[in-house]
């Protein structure tokens, strides 16, 4: 099983909607949360632990996740993303964005 945790800075746009696309295919585990206090559901140490995979939206939520989390992060792998905050929940767009960027990490 990999867990995927996907972290954006309110919890309401794109992370929750990359937990949604991912979650339920084989051998994958999804969670999000976000970064702000906030968030509709703000990051815990918990959650950090539990992922393999940590895929933030932006540089600066990589920065904010190494700063606030850093004893937690050892051995873990951290992807940005790069997904602007232009998307609205579930948009298409951003579904088929989230597809071709997280799809050839689960692949490994």
């Amino acid at each position: 099983m990999t867990n995927l945790l996907f972290v954006c800075s309110a919890n309401r746009l794109r992370s929750p909607t990359a937990e949604q696309v991912f979650a339920g295919r084989p051998g994958i585990e999804t969670d999000s949360a976000g970064l702000l206090n906030t968030a509709d559901i703000v990051l815990s140490a918990e959650q950090v632990e539990w992922a393999d995979i940590i895929f933030v939206m932006e540089k600066r939520h990589r920065s904010k996740l190494s700063q606030k989390y850093a004893r937690y992060l050892k051995g873990k792998r951290i992807v940005c993303l790069d997904i602007p905050d232009d998307f609205q929940f579930m948009q298409p767009e951003l579904v088929a964005l989230l597809e071709r960027k997280v799809t050839p990490f689960l692949k490994r």
